[in-house]
Parts: structure tokens; sequence; C-alpha cells
């Protein structure tokens, strides 16, 4: 086995752990490039594949995708961008036995992230795969599993963790500058009114629609779902919850060191946007239209709220995150930066603006040097799967709560929830023939 292909050793399963001393990359081969594939070839894993290319340290060898044409348009951009000539795969699996790549991003839709990431730490890749997780909670604990067994490495894109004002940002409340902090307030809102169905079509000319679906359950095609809008149906993703909850709980997470919360409740629904639809002639979206999570900690209370609907145009800030201290108050938001509000009369706000890669808004770049100066370094990524796995999980219980109408009670060092069955169920679900959910 080439000094490319060998694993490294991990001397700890911790949030955090660093790797350790042993054989994988050798200072000479600091600077060559990986042969990187994307499975899901999309938009936003194109976003992350020019990222991945535009660093000088990766050859696009291979692509990934359902959808002959999007196969297509995706093997010519990235010729542009690099003169590489990737092939082409309808299926994920036969680009991961025949190209055997160093590196593999997967950007595939949520219900894929666990196959996806599993199959590509199997075949000796190490990955880059987007936020959540997975799509329930052992999902993510089986990825987790897989990538500690196999050795490599998984970055997931949470670029939060490494945005400029968000590091300041941390650093300003860890001063103590905000004082104790006994609760924070997490929202993302945006405007929406009543939902109408969009009638099923069939599948555009080329795409594998059942294998979109994968193991999860086959919808009628509908433009609604796809692309993009997938994010708000259940059998899919997790909605607002699950699509923005991991971000910003994360940054609780990094805060404040605690590992989980002792209990969770949420509650929500769909009064504004109405009644699910999906029959024979149209769908809408299933995921709530507002939700209010509450995550009991042992030091504080957190709160996460969305709504979309009456979006915030008469607040200052739409997005991102109150720290409720002593001393103030401390918003970390998205492109408005972080803004510190004193408690004492007179007091000083303070502030700093965002540094974001455009037009996107987000910090792929940064997060991919990280990735492969992690590999360079033999180092835990600052987005490890150990510490995405943990925000990962807490938007997924309060789907379980807000499923079940009832507070959860978690023990987060055993990842089970006490003295409900009926809940702990959905830490799963069934998986569609032929696929097998993942060993936990």
């Amino acid at each position: 086995m080439t000094s490319s292909r060998r694993s490294f050793l991990q001397t700890s399963i911790a949030a955090g752990a660093a790797w350790a001393t042993g054989p994988f990359i050798h200072a000479a081969d600091s600077g060559r490039k990986y042969r990187t594939a994307l499975i899901g070839s999309g938009w936003w894993g194109k976003n992350i594949l020019k990222e991945a290319l535009a660093s000088g340290r990766c050859k696009a060898v291979a692509l990934a995708d359902v959808d002959a044409s999007v196969l297509e348009l995706s093997a010519e951009q990235v010729n542009d961008w690099s003169g590489d000539t990737p092939k082409t795969y309808p299926d994920y699996r036969e680009l991961l036995a025949r190209e055997k790549p160093d590196i593999v991003i997967v950007a595939t839709p949520d219900h894929w992230h666990a196959l996806n990431t599993i199959e590509a730490l199997k075949a000796g890749a190490h990955v880059f795969v987007e936020k959540p997780t997975g799509h329930t909670v052992n999902e993510s604990r089986a990825m987790l599993r897989a990538a500690r067994e196999s050795g490599r490495m998984v970055q997931v894109g949470m670029h939060r963790r490494i945005g400029p004002h968000h590091v300041s940002g941390m650093k300003f409340l860890k001063s103590g500058a905000v004082g104790e902090v006994g609760m924070v307030r997490l929202f993302a809102h945006g405007g929406g009114d009543v939902e109408k169905p969009a009638p099923n079509e069939q599948p555009p000319d080329g795409m594998d629609w059942n294998f979109w679906c994968g193991p999860a359950p086959v919808r009628p095609f509908n433009k609604k779902l796809h692309p993009g809008g997938w994010r708000n149906f259940l059998d899919y993703a997790n909605g607002t919850l699950g699509d923005w909850g991991p971000h910003w709980l994360d940054q609780v997470l990094w805060w404040s060191g605690e590992q989980y919360p002792k209990r969770v409740f949420c509650a929500g629904g769909r009064p504004i946007r109405g009644a699910a639809v999906n029959d024979a002639s149209g769908q809408t979206s299933d995921a709530p239209d507002h939700q209010v999570a509450t995550y009991e900690f042992e030091k504080f209370t957190c709160v996460w709220e969305h709504r979309r609907f009456g979006d915030n145009n008469n607040e200052k800030h739409k997005i991102g995150a109150y720290f409720y201290g002593t001393k103030g108050v401390l918003h970390i938001g998205w492109r408005d930066g972080w803004t510190f509000y004193p408690a004492a009369k007179g007091g000083k706000v303070e502030h700093e603006d965002a540094q974001l890669q455009e037009p996107d808004g987000h910090n792929i770049a940064l997060l991919w040097a990280d990735f492969v100066a992690a590999l360079d370094q033999r180092r835990a990524p600052v987005a490890s799967i150990e510490l995405a796995h943990k925000a990962s999980v807490l938007p997924l219980l309060g789907m379980i709560s807000w499923r079940t109408g009832r507070s959860l009670a978690w023990d987060g060092a055993k990842e089970e929830i006490i003295g409900d069955p009926e809940a702990s169920q959905l830490l799963s679900r069934p998986y569609r023939a032929p696929w097998v959910y993942p060993v936990v």
C-alpha cells in the first residue's frame, strides 16, 4: 500500500481528538494532489468541488449523479475550471470501485449522506460531507462508527466553525465579556404564505428517479421536491430545523463545552402553509412552517425558533444566535457579523463585520483549506465528524419530540432516549429494499 493510501491512527475518539503519530502522509507528499471525486453533482456539490480545485491540491477524477444531464454539464464545467476530465458515473458505488479516489465529496440530499459516506470510507477515501451528518440519529452514529473504524478523516460542511467573525465572536464570548450566560436563543426566519400543490410530473429524461429516492420512500417526481426543495420534505430531510439547526446548535456546543442537553422539547406545525398534500395529482412540502425547540443543558437553556412566514423585517437581526449574559447580549449572525449590546447604561456597543466568501456568503474555501492541512498534518479537521455528529443529533431529537408531541429525556453519553420506547424507535427508520440500514 502506498503512502497516499495508508491508514492513519486515531488515539482518541473524543471531540476534537488529535490524530496519532504514525504512517500516513510522508513529508515528501505534502503538496501532492489528491484524486478527488464528487457524489451529488448539482449546484452545491459543484461549489465545494470548485473550491477543492482552486486550492491547487486536488484533481477531479470522477463525478456521480443520477441525472445524466447534470453529469454532462458538471463534467464540462470542471474541465473549464481546471482542465481535468473527470469520468462520470450514474451509480456512486461503481465510481468508488473503479476510481478508488483519495477524497470523496458527498453533496447528495440528506437521506443519502450515511450510505454515501460509509461506502466511501470503506473504499479507503477521506470524506468531505455536507451537513447534517445523517437523516436520522442512528445514521449519524453509523457514520461516526465507520469513520473511527476506517482511520480515514471526515470533514463536515460546518463552515461556521472557521468563518472569521464566528471565530472572533466565540473568542469574545469565551473571554467573559458577556458575563454569565443563562440562555441562548437561535433563530432562522423567512417569508412565506399558504402553500399550493404543484402538479406531479415525469422525471426529466436521463434521470433515475427511483435511485434518487434510494433508501427513502418513493414519491412522484415534483418540481417542488427537486431540485433543492427536498429540504422541506420529511422523507428526505428535516425541514428548517434539520437544515439550519446544525450550524447554530454547533455554535452553542462550541461555546459551552457541554456535549449534549438533558432534555429536549419541540412544538410546531403548518398553520400558515396548510395541511400537507401528497396525492396522485400533486404535492406540497410537509415540513413544519414553524417550530420552537427547547434544549435543557446543565448550566443554561437554549431555544431554537424558526418560521417560514412573518419575516423579521422589524428587527435588526434576522438570523443567528443571541447569547444572553449578565453583562449584556451578544448576537452572532451571518451576513451581519457579530454585535455586543452591553447591559451597562452608556456602555459601548461592540461590533465586527462578517467576512464571507461571495456570492453564496459561506466560507467553503477556508474549510477546504483546513481539510487539506489536516490531512497533511495528521490532525483532526476543524469540523470533524466527532463534532458535527453532536451538532447534527440535536435537530434530529427536536424532530422526534415534534413527531411524538412530548419532551425527551436524553442520555447523551449512551445516546439513548430514556424511558420512551416509541420515541426511541424514531432514532432509526425503515429503509426501502434493497438498501440496508447501516450498522450503528
